[in-house]
């Protein structure tokens, strides 16, 4: 049996379609639905990446600020680190403590003045046994710390038992935070005292300050010693126990500071789970609002074991901006294809409204895209700030480790090599001709050459045992000096050089000279100075020739070396007499510069003078009263 016709079913065709016309809708609507969820969790997913790739970006470069700072505060401590351990080797220290009186602790304390003010510390005060203060840097002051008792500090107590210790505080006087470096100050029968220094971090702050960023520093327990903002001072990272807290109070270490909670906590609801170096303010702090992110990097302190540092980059804003950016871009990648899609199945119908819904999507991808590279060129322009700021801290590093080779060379132990050199190797010289004469059975020179070989070995014990009582800041012996005998000891030692370069030595004195005020092995390393540069000076020269003239001016005597090798430029004259500057492959550039520390010791002076050729250069040397 067929089945009827639809024309003769009229009733049952419009049941069916009205049964199967309200399909239509609910499937087109969850399929809009799906879309929908699916852009939604894809642009959820963006955003979550862009925040997750942007938070690591800012962690490394927090990391790097906080290995800048970092080194900043190395150099800084160990700037002052040897300060304490060679004061407290001091023949003065140790005399104003064995002898005690008021004009030694008064030229102490102005000593200590001086050196403070040069070395940019604080405070540098000496304590007794009993641990009384008896000379300090700040003796001018009203609040001179002379005369307090500081027996109760921990680092008196530390670097009595120990040797050594260190210990940030709040001054009982000044009221002013700094670390305090201690050392034991011994004598032939004991301890006699302690020899403090104290390091203000203030300059540092200001650094980290203007960074923008919260840099702090903790000690052993979580309290914040320094850094920035100054109003975290004193907090703790951690709850301290009881017990602990009241230690701290009672040693008075940081005066009456409540020793309240840092106002961050770890940010559990943000990004990727990275709540180990994401925290948030719970309250409010100078320039800095509640709930607001930071990358939390922590560094310890390589020269305090017990330290750490603390840098808080702010992520909020840009963890925000970055999840906002890739939102924006992928909604208008998802956006352009849809209307790529219905400008396709639409394309007869509606192609000029197509046009102009591309053309003003176009706009906006580049105005986003313009707004973008705005973005990128203030991270650049961040980027190369951060570059600069990176130099001016290699600079001040090497600017604090010349000042710190500066002040533990000192300018005698670094000269031994230097000074003894000279002497060694004319022995070398005489004992290979001595080697020859002996061949040829001249007996006679090889007598001379011995005898010359005892004396230049009388000559090198005399001069370490010189630099060995200069090092222990013995006062040179000054007193009437034989000029003559002085430079004749200088030839000796540059003579077998001068013969065997060839270099003439015209020596145009005609009358025995004065005495002189001086110490005589010194003036004699003077000479021998001056005469091995001149000798260097002429290497590769034709004619080489040295001139040696004495002049009688008044109470003053002027010994004149020249030489007519190359000269001085004016770029070399600038730095004569800086300490380390040489033009040699093979110098150390501090002959000059001992020289001239040698003749200022004796009253004299050392200069060089503008010369036609070659270079000259003069000692002036004050006349010896009655003699000559």
């Amino acid at each position: 049996m067929s089945d009827p016709p639809p024309s003769s079913v009229p009733g049952a065709y419009a049941a069916g379609h009205a049964r199967s016309s309200p399909r239509h809708p609910l499937w087109l609507g969850g399929v809009v639905l799906c879309v929908a969820a699916l852009v939604l969790a894809t642009v959820w997913w963006v955003g979550d990446w862009a925040r997750v790739r942007a938070l690591h970006e800012q962690q490394a470069q927090t990391q790097a600020v906080a290995q800048l700072s970092l080194t900043a505060l190395g150099h800084k401590l160990d700037k002052f680190r040897a300060i304490p351990q060679i004061l407290a080797q001091d023949t003065a220290l140790v005399a104003t403590l064995l002898h005690p009186s008021e004009s030694g602790e008064a030229r102490l304390s102005t000593r200590f003045e001086r050196l403070a003010a040069e070395l940019g510390a604080s405070a540098l005060y000496l304590m007794r046994l009993d641990g009384r203060t008896v000379a300090a840097s700040n003796w001018r002051q009203t609040d001179s710390f002379v005369g307090y008792d500081y027996h109760f500090r921990p680092y008196y107590r530390d670097a009595m038992a120990s040797g050594v210790a260190a210990h940030f505080a709040l001054g009982v006087v000044s009221h002013e935070p700094g670390l305090y470096l201690a050392r034991r100050v011994d004598g032939p029968s004991g301890p006699l005292g302690v020899i403090v220094l104290k390091i203000g971090f203030h300059d540092l702050e200001a650094v980290w300050g203007r960074s923008g960023m919260p840099q702090f520093v903790t000690d052993a327990q979580g309290v914040v010693l320094l850094g920035y903002p100054v109003g975290w001072h004193y907090e703790v990272v951690r709850p301290l126990a009881a017990q602990a807290a009241a230690r701290v109070r009672e040693s008075l270490q940081f005066g009456a500071a409540p020793l309240r909670q840092l106002p961050f906590a770890p940010a559990l609801d943000d990004a990727a789970g990275h709540a180990a170096t994401l925290v948030r303010l719970r309250r409010a702090a100078p320039d800095f609002a509640v709930d607001q992110r930071f990358v939390h990097v922590e560094l310890p302190v390589g020269q305090t074991a017990s330290w750490r540092l603390h840098v808080l980059r702010p992520v909020s804003a840009a963890l925000r901006q970055a999840a906002l950016a890739a939102q924006a871009l992928t909604l208008l990648g998802l956006m352009s294809v849809a209307l790529a899609g219905w400008a396709g199945l639409r394309r007869r119908r509606r192609a000029a409204r197509l046009r102009r819904a591309t053309e003003a999507l176009e706009a906006q991808v580049r105005v986003r895209t313009a707004e973008l590279s705005q973005a990128n060129e203030r991270l650049q322009a961040e980027m190369t700030e951060r570059r600069q700021a990176e130099s001016r801290l290699h600079e001040m590093r090497d600017e604090l480790a010349q000042a710190n080779r500066l002040s533990l060379l000192g300018q005698v132990a670094a000269g031994v090599a230097h000074e003894i050199n000279q002497p060694v190797g004319a022995i070398r010289t005489y004992a290979d001709n001595t080697a020859e004469f002996l061949r040829r059975g001249q007996l006679e020179r090889v007598r001379d050459n011995l005898t010359a070989i005892a004396r230049l070995t009388e000559r090198i014990g005399g001069i370490t045992q010189e630099l060995r009582a200069f090092s222990r800041k013995r006062a040179a012996r000054i007193e009437a000096v034989s000029l003559d005998a002085a430079l004749a000891g200088a030839l000796m030692l540059i003579r077998p050089r001068l013969e065997r370069l060839g270099v003439a030595l015209l020596d145009e004195r005609r009358a025995p000279s004065p005495w002189v005020r001086a110490d005589a092995l010194r003036l004699e390393q003077v000479f021998v100075n001056l005469l091995h540069n001149a000798l260097e000076a002429l290497e590769g020269c034709a004619a080489p020739c040295i001139r040696l003239s004495v002049q009688v001016r008044d109470d003053r005597l002027a010994v004149r070396i020249a030489d007519n090798g190359r000269g001085i430029d004016a770029q070399a004259r600038a730095q004569l007499f800086t300490p380390f500057y040489t033009t040699r492959a093979q110098g150390v550039g501090l002959g000059l510069v001992i020289s001239r520390d040698l003749v200022a010791e004796f009253g004299g002076r050392l200069e060089l003078l503008d010369a036609d050729v070659g270079a000259l250069f003069e000692v002036q040397l004050m006349r010896a009263e009655g003699q000559g």
